[in-house]
């Protein structure tokens, strides 16, 4: 199939992949009475003495905006709002499809950072939690982090923690099937991806860690992003300098979200015995997976679906925000996230790991209902959860 072909033909037959459905009948003066005016008032009165009861008396504590400015639009760039609107489209479907969640696109005609956090702010009264999506780093940390402090419900980068999340998981079994502890990680790509994926593995304590750019290892001399700097001291402890080649010298471990086919088969030659490689640039992986395997690498994961071991940001979001919102979380933590990523790599059971089996599929049933009970137990043990009278 021609996917690009196929795409625009639907999406113009779609006229776009949402709708909107009632969940009741209009059909006679007192379904009318009751939905809308004068039985109205009555859930409108509650909220009015207890705002918390709009997650009983309206659809918010099933209901994520999912919020672009149109800068990092999927490998499209800075495409604009009204081009991203497809892709926000999208991720609701996906929502819907595997989480049951309600989900709204909200494309904003801004790319400045105070703007964007005003305005994504001042939507809270309508949503149970906050998706941010394809906004370009370095402006996505301030956006986040200042949204996370101003709101009163989950807040989540999904470029950033829901890729992070399933990059550990699929690197927990990883590990897991060539026994190493400790291993020296290489992340080529220090954007928002990149730096949320460090900071991760870092937090669990998985391996040491290598951050490179197109500058090469990055290092405190440089001229680093926020994003980049809060990770600086926590980097590269044998203080290795240079090339992304040189950082894959003895390396178990390569992690890529940057561009395709910028690793060549030395490169991956170069690495420990045993070596795990990960190149998720897309559509283009930094290197072709049988190219990597033909130069030693034991295990391959990219995120294409036409490759074993897909690592896709499917397995994660929805089961995170949907256990977020049954526990009423008022924010998406670490504990709930490493509780995601274990949540995740559980789904492959431990006698069926194997090089070409880490993570499984993320079409497979089940796997937001199982993410959803961690995250929302995670939730609920450190107390994040919101307070009823």
């Amino acid at each position: 199939m021609d996917y690009s072909k196929e795409a625009l033909r639907l999406h113009k037959e779609w006229n776009g992949k949402l709708e909107t459905v009632p969940k009741m009948k209009i059909e006679n003066k007192d379904d009318l009475s009751v939905a809308y005016t004068p039985g109205v008032a009555a859930p409108c009165l509650a909220i009015k003495n207890d705002p918390k009861m709009s997650y009983v008396y309206t659809g918010r504590k099933h209901t994520v905006a999912v919020v672009t400015d149109g800068s990092a639009i999927l490998g499209l760039g800075n495409i604009g709002p009204e081009a991203g609107m497809p892709v926000m489209e999208g991720k609701c479907v996906l929502f819907k499809a595997m989480a049951g969640l309600d989900a709204v696109p909200i494309a904003l005609a801004t790319q400045d950072t105070d703007e964007l956090v005003d305005t994504i702010a001042r939507l809270e009264p309508s949503f149970g939690g906050i998706n941010l999506e394809d906004i370009a780093a370095p402006r996505c940390f301030e956006v986040e982090k200042r949204l996370q402090e101003r709101m009163n419900i989950p807040v989540f980068h999904d470029d950033q923690h829901g890729t992070a999340i399933v990059v550990c998981s699929a690197l927990v079994n990883a590990l897991r099937v060539v026994h190493k502890t400790n291993p020296t990680i290489v992340i080529n790509g220090a954007g928002s991806a990149g730096c949320a994926i460090a900071d991760l593995i870092l937090r669990m304590e998985l391996g040491q860690v290598i951050l490179v750019d197109r500058a090469g290892i990055l290092t405190p001399d440089m001229d680093l992003t926020s994003g980049q700097r809060n990770l600086i001291d926590r980097l590269n402890p044998e203080h290795k300098t240079g090339t992304l080649a040189d950082a894959l010298k003895g390396a178990d471990v390569f992690v890529g979200v940057s561009a395709g086919h910028i690793v060549s088969q030395a490169m991956i030659a170069s690495m420990n015995q045993d070596a795990i490689v990960f190149p998720m640039a897309n559509p283009v992986p930094e290197i072709e997976p049988d190219e990597a395997s033909a130069a030693g690498a034991r295990i391959v994961g990219t995120g294409r679906s036409d490759h074993a071991n897909q690592i896709n940001n499917l397995l994660a979001f929805p089961g995170i925000f949907k256990g977020a919102l049954e526990a009423e979380a008022t924010c998406i933590n670490y504990e709930m996230q490493i509780a995601a990523v274990y949540a995740i790599a559980s789904m492959v059971p431990e006698d069926e790991l194997n090089e070409t089996n880490i993570i499984v599929s993320a079409l497979q049933p089940g796997v937001s209902d199982v993410v959803a009970q961690a995250v929302a137990d995670a939730a609920r043990k450190t107390g994040v959860i919101r307070k009823w009278e």
